[in-house]
C-alpha cells in the first residue's frame, strides 16, 4: 500500500482540522476534494512531513511519517499550493540544484527528460520570474517529479494552466499514475473525472466519500461529480 493513513488529526488551538481520518491509496491518481478550508492542504503537509500530525499514524511507501520521515521524503515528489519558486533562477538552473538536493545520477540526461514531459522546452533558458503562471505551475510540477519518486502530492497542479496546456498536464498526470500513487487536490470536477482512479471528499475535517467514481455515482443515482460534492459538502 503506497499510502496508509489511520485516525490522522491536526489541531490548531481548538480547531480540529482534520478529524481521525483514514485512507488508504495505491498506484493510481486519487482525486482529494473539498471545499476551502475543509482540510485537504493540512493532510497533504502532514503526509510530506511539512507539518507534525496532533494525533493518529500514517505511512509512505512503507515508511512511518513521524519515525522515518526522511524515507518519506526522499520517496515523494510534492507540488504545494504555493508553488515556491527560485525567481531568479534560470529553468534548467532550478532543476539542476533540485537534483543535486536528491543526489541524481545522470541529471543533465533527467533534466532534459523531464522538461520534455512538462512541456517547459521553449521556456528553458528564461528566468522562472519572466515565465507566466502557467509556465512556473509546470517548473514546480518538473521538480516534483524530477527524482522519480514513488508517490507524487499535488495541490492545484493546474492552477493557471490555459486549455490546451490542461491537455498536456492531465496527460503526463495519467501517465504517471500508471505506476506511481499520486493524490491530487483540485477544485476542478472535470479534471477529477478525467484523470482520478479514485475520489475521497473531505468536508469540515472528515471524510464523507470515498470510492471509485463509478462507485459513487451509483451510490447517488448517477448524479454528476459537481451534484455529489455540493450535495455532501453545502451544509450549513
Amino acid at each position: 500500500m503506497s499510502i496508509s493513513v489511520t485516525s490522522l488529526t491536526k489541531i490548531y488551538g481548538t480547531q480540529k482540522a482534520v478529524d481521525a481520518i483514514s485512507f488508504k491509496a495505491e498506484p493510481g491518481v486519487l482525486g482529494f476534494l473539498g471545499p476551502n478550508g475543509a482540510g485537504k492542504s493540512t493532510t497533504m503537509k502532514m503526509l510530506t512531513g511539512f507539518l507534525p500530525q496532533t494525533s493518529g499514524s500514517a505511512s509512505v511507501a512503507g515508511f512511518d511519517i513521524t519515525t522515518q520521515s526522511l524515507e518519506v521524503r526522499s520517496r515523494i515528489g510534492y507540488l504545494p499550493e504555493n508553488n515556491p519558486l527560485y525567481l531568479d533562477m534560470y529553468v534548467k538552473e532550478s532543476l539542476a540544484f533540485i537534483a543535486g538536493v536528491h543526489g541524481i545520477k545522470n541529471a543533465d540526461e533527467r533534466i532534459a527528460q523531464v522538461i520534455e514531459q512538462t512541456g517547459l522546452t521553449p521556456e528553458q533558458h528564461k528566468k522562472i520570474g519572466q515565465l507566466s503562471r502557467g509556465y512556473r505551475q509546470r517548473v514546480g510540477l518538473a521538480q516534483a517529479i524530477l527524482h522519480d519518486p514513488e508517490v507524487l502530492i499535488l495541490d492545484e497542479p493546474t492552477s493557471g494552466l490555459d486549455p490546451n496546456q490542461l491537455i498536456g498536464i492531465r496527460q503526463l498526470i495519467r501517465d504517471l499514475g500508471k505506476t506511481k500513487t499520486i493524490v491530487l487536490s483540485t477544485h476542478i470536477m472535470q479534471e477529477v473525472e478525467a484523470v482520478c482512479n479514485q475520489v475521497i471528499i473531505i468536508n469540515k475535517g472528515k471524510i464523507v466519500a470515498d470510492d471509485t467514481l463509478e462507485g459513487l455515482r451509483n451510490k447517488h443515482a448517477k448524479k454528476t461529480l459537481e451534484e455529489i460534492f455540493i450535495q455532501l459538502t453545502n451544509h450549513n
